[in-house]
């Protein structure tokens, strides 16, 4: 298990990278980077990234992989400690979870406990009762499967043969009234809610978690990033740096680089998630058979 934000010097960025263990030609293989930035205008780092890895391939198939980034509400007390009890919970109870559970069941159960850990952070003696919350965005990836949990307005997109596509959607309160017709899609994107969430991790007791499934080919590049990326460029230009870059590790610290460029207001996080090969299987029952 790894988990880790940006430098603890302003503008310090931490980055790691690493490879799935090549256990079998036939099974899923990963390779991935992370980086999380300051930014040039904030004094520290909210956000969090964090992953969690197979160590044998039965526990590759049994269990998978597991990447998730948080954001620390801004405007909020104590937000790097949201961020940072939320992925260490998650990581921690995806690690401890009985191996073979389905991830569409799994990951909603520990986004749901790791909104209890931050919703009680916030009570610990001492702390005055301080209201904590952050997003956040979780991928497991099994077989050939990728299953993105979410909260909030971090983001994961798949990026395949150039072209890009964003498998969440913004708990925000511009982006609930443009679902509901009550904006346009221009109108969400420059009122002054665009950036006020709907949903978090840690204003109360429960959460409801976004949960969704996809299938996974080989060569695909899953990008999990906060909106200090997301909000200073587009998703073409995005797809464009990972496509044109020589490994995911430059990509990463290109994506940083520009975002900072055009931007820079916030703190800046993005995990790249690489499918070396995958390992077609068929679902029956809960259960996984190999595909011929």
């Amino acid at each position: 298990m790894y988990a880790g934000h940006g430098g603890s010097l302003p503008g310090r960025p931490t980055s790691v990278t690493g490879r799935g263990r090549s256990l079998e030609s036939s099974m899923l293989q990963v390779e991935f980077a992370e980086l999380s930035d300051t930014g040039r205008r904030r004094d520290h780092n909210e956000d969090y990234i964090g992953h969690a890895l197979p160590e044998t391939p039965e526990l590759a198939r049994s269990r998978g992989w597991l990447f998730a980034l948080a954001d620390g509400v801004g405007g909020q007390d104590r937000g790097e400690v949201a961020s940072r009890t939320a992925v260490e919970s998650l990581l921690a109870g995806f690690l401890d979870a009985p191996p073979g559970e389905p991830h569409m069941s799994l990951l909603p159960r520990l986004v749901q406990a790791a909104n209890t850990h931050v919703h009680e952070a916030a009570m610990m003696p001492g702390k005055n009762s301080l209201s904590i919350a952050t997003t956040l965005v979780a991928c497991a990836l099994r077989f050939d499967r990728a299953v993105v949990a979410h909260v909030g307005d971090s983001r994961c997109y798949l990026i395949r043969r150039s072209q890009v596509r964003v498998l969440t959607r913004d708990h925000t309160v511009a982006n609930e009234q443009f679902s509901m017709g009550l904006l346009s899609a221009r109108e969400a994107a420059n009122v002054p809610t665009r950036h006020v969430l709907s949903r978090s991790l840690g204003n109360d007791l429960f959460v409801n978690t976004e949960t969704s499934e996809h299938q996974v080919l080989a060569g695909d590049v899953l990008m999990l990033c906060s909106d200090g990326l997301h909000g200073a460029m587009t998703p073409s230009e995005m797809a464009h740096i990972v496509g044109h870059s020589d490994d995911l590790k430059s990509a990463a610290k290109k994506l940083v680089e520009v975002a900072n460029q055009q931007d820079g207001s916030d703190n800046i996080s993005v995990q790249l998630i690489r499918a070396r090969s995958v390992e077609r299987v068929g679902m029956y029952r809960g259960r996984p058979y190999k595909l011929l």
